[in-house]
């Protein structure tokens, strides 16, 4: 059976987790250099007045050549508390946004050091409250081809700068819909907060 290999990023996009769900086993890449142009520090949510991006502030800024494992996080610009503020600004009146306060405010009162801890624990909070059943691992080394007998590779694919086509997406019903048409691939928070436990089953069947 197929692995899904991908990178590790900060609350990935909705096309990420419809991905998903077509795997039992999820591999992250954690010996890649860190991209810029990239969701591993960037989320994108849905405001009045159009996408909002949530950037992870890093010590050595966006244009460094680390390991993304080793990547630190700037924790002087009190991001966690600005990103918490701003998805209760976006969301507050979402139908399950309250469903979930609870434990996303508890994760974002969490100090974390690395870009990798702070994104694989959003993972594994969106893995717990979708009950997504699939095993995690990690690569062991960085190799720029595998057997694709055995993996789906899609390092590298879900980028900023890369809109899915009509089709590709799942399609839900979204807080700003009425005044801004429907947001395509934002956080996979956004379908959470619009469409709470009926969520996987938009995922599944898209």
């Amino acid at each position: 059976m197929q692995k899904f290999l991908i990178d590790l990023q900060y609350f990935a996009p909705v096309i990420v987790y419809k991905k998903l769900t077509d795997f039992s086993n999820i591999v992250f890449e954690q010996y890649e250099h860190f991209d810029k142009m990239s969701f591993r520090n960037r989320a994108v949510v849905a405001g009045a007045n159009g996408p909002v991006n949530l950037s992870v502030p890093l010590e050595q800024g966006r244009n460094q050549r680390t390991l993304v494992k080793e990547v630190r996080i700037a924790d002087r610009e009190n991001w966690q508390s600005r990103h918490w503020k701003t998805i209760q600004s976006c969301y507050n009146r979402s139908p399950f946004f309250e469903y979930y306060i609870p434990t996303l405010e508890e994760l974002y009162g969490k100090k974390y050091g690395y870009l990798w801890d702070w994104n694989l624990a959003c993972f594994e909070w969106v893995k717990s409250q979708l009950r997504l059943s699939i095993e995690v691992n990690f690569s062991i080394d960085y190799q720029p081809l595998y057997d694709e007998t055995s993996y789906v590779d899609w390092r590298g694919k879900i980028l900023p700068k890369n809109k899915p086509g009509p089709g590709q997406y799942p399609v839900y019903r979204q807080v700003f819909e009425d005044r801004l048409g429907f947001l395509p691939n934002l956080s996979i928070l956004d379908l959470m907060f619009c469409q709470g436990n009926h969520a996987m089953e938009i995922l599944r069947k898209t």
